[in-house]
């Protein structure tokens, strides 16, 4: 195994070197972290690229105070270093994270109790493509919009790692998925993750499709803009709205009195600002109802493409370019 921390203290890691393009992201060293209480520190092997990546990179999206200022809400890889009071962990178990920042880096530093085992059979690479989507579609799509089986369920971007995600879990746990994607190739990739139809947007208008099917009863919405009135449109009578990014902008115009007559829900959140006990249930409902089917191949997460960690602004373009299907991945580990 790797030993535990470089000599030289010192770790590759990609920087923020300027807000804007991809090319604002630039290799560097960097001190390894040390692990305070109740954390651990990673010695990463792979880390997922999100688009909240991007965001920070373009000056848009502030880490939480105390969190490193590098990149990365995700990785996995093996425990290199163990802080005060973590009990459930050793050095040299490997697990997958939900970091706060940090990794794009050779090294993370995580609470403990954000860190989950890799499910049984899955590698490094796949495990690492977990924890943002996972912790992301779990509490929105489950938690806050409470779908149940049976229930008609509409998400946006089906192609996407969040998208991916979404469709599998929906699918597994009983309900009627439908995702909107912007091509043939990728509606047809929803199909066989599970969803009943996948709608081209480019062709088809999803409002008209939902509510000929009786209506959305839960939508899981990351577009935003001239989508949130149309979301309202295709929901069923009490069903709910979901919001958890803004790629076309977070202003609409909205009648409310739908919402009244209709008995309408909109909803929301982000997951990078919750505190370490919300992200820790979080982690712990995962690894109850999640982790087994993962571990029986009833899911699976989708990995796109690799990118060696100093060719990460690489990774940025393909995720703007919104070509990609499911994960990008970091290989950070040589």
């Amino acid at each position: 195994m790797p030993q535990s921390v470089p000599q030289s203290h010192l770790m590759r890691a990609i920087e923020i070197g300027k807000h804007g393009g991809p090319e604002g992201l630039v290799p560097c060293d960097r001190p390894v972290p040390v692990p305070g209480a109740g954390e651990i520190v990673i010695r990463v092997a792979w880390a997922g690229v999100n688009r909240p990546d991007v965001s920070q990179r373009l000056g848009n999206y502030a880490p939480p105070p105390g969190a490193s200022d590098l990149p990365g809400l995700e990785a996995a890889g093996h425990i290199a270093a163990i802080g005060p009071g973590v009990t459930r962990w050793r050095e040299g178990d490997a697990v997958c994270a939900l970091l706060p920042g940090g990794g794009y880096a050779e090294y993370a530093a995580t609470p403990a109790e954000h860190a989950l085992p890799i499910p049984a059979g899955l590698s490094l690479r796949d495990a690492a493509a977990l924890p943002e989507n996972y912790f992301t579609v779990w509490t929105n799509v489950f938690e806050r919009g409470n779908l149940q089986a049976g229930e008609r369920f509409l998400v946006h971007g089906g192609s996407s790692g969040i998208g991916t995600t979404a469709i599998q879990l929906a699918q597994v746990r009983g309900a009627r998925v439908f995702a909107t994607a912007g091509s043939a190739e990728k509606c047809a990739v929803c199909e066989k993750l599970g969803a009943e139809r996948a709608i081209n947007y480019r062709e088809a208008d999803f409002v008209e499709v939902l509510r000929a099917e009786g209506g959305a009863d839960l939508i899981l919405d990351m577009v935003g803009g001239d989508y949130i009135p149309r979301n309202l449109k295709a929901l069923a009578d009490d069903g709910r709205l979901v919001q958890i990014a803004f790629l076309q902008g977070p202003k609409a115009e909205v009648n409310f009195a739908q919402l009244m007559v209709r008995r309408l829900t909109i909803t929301g959140s982000t997951l990078r600002p919750q505190s370490d006990a919300a992200k820790a249930r979080i982690a712990a409902a995962l690894e109850a109802e999640v982790w087994p089917l993962l571990a029986a191949g009833r899911i699976a997460p989708i990995v796109h493409q690799e990118f060696p960690l100093e060719d990460a602004a690489e990774a940025h373009r393909l995720m703007e370019s919104s070509t990609h299907i499911g994960k990008i991945m970091l290989k950070v580990e040589d």
